[in-house]
């Protein structure tokens, strides 16, 4: 009898990932630990281990990434409009909280801010700097952290839902005054 040949390891990451978001999903991060994937999919725990050897933060980190990848494809789908943008980014959050949860809220080993980190993570980032352009890379900094703290609100349910439009066009209003009035230099007019 030959022995069973080892599945792709790129095919066994996203089986064992795609694990990891339905229990999230379902029950919470804390539910989803190596055992209890490792029993979902019907593996040993040295299977889920050989495809993160870093553990549950590796796992963590690659929802992470995969949210990454998400929210840059859901704010490339619009407009580079601000508030098509930020409503984009709005309803990815609200939609997919414990992924958006893996992917600022919980410990990660990603590295953030420097532009040297993942590609996902660039991508992302430069979703919302197409709608805040801006001579550096400030403003779009100030609008990403400002759409951030209102999702973050929302799917935590610290801020009523109710109001959730009108707090939008207001930091869309603000942010975009800001632009607007800014001192423009010799060189822009």
């Amino acid at each position: 009898m030959s022995p069973r040949p080892a599945p792709d390891l790129d095919l066994r990451r996203d089986q064992i990932t795609r694990a990891a978001r339905s229990v999230a999903e379902a029950e919470g991060w804390e539910a989803v630990t190596m055992r209890r994937l490792a029993s979902e999919i019907g593996v040993t725990q040295p299977v889920i281990y050989s495809a993160f050897a870093g553990g549950r933060q590796a796992l963590i980190d690659a929802v992470a990434l995969g949210g990454f990848e998400a929210i840059a494809a859901a704010l490339d789908g619009v407009p580079a409009e601000p508030l098509t943008r930020m409503q984009a980014y709005l309803d990815f959050a609200a939609s997919q909280p414990h992924i958006y949860e893996a992917m600022f809220s919980m410990p990660s080993g990603l590295e953030f801010g420097t532009g040297t980190g993942p590609d996902a993570l660039r991508r992302a980032f430069d979703g919302i700097r197409a709608a805040f352009p801006g001579p550096d890379k400030a403003e779009a900094e100030v609008a990403w952290a400002t759409v951030h703290g209102l999702a973050t609100l929302e799917i935590s349910k610290r801020l009523p839902a109710a109001r959730s439009q009108a707090r939008l066009d207001y930091a869309h209003q603000v942010l975009t005054q800001a632009r607007d009035d800014r001192p423009r230099s010799s060189g822009d007019g």
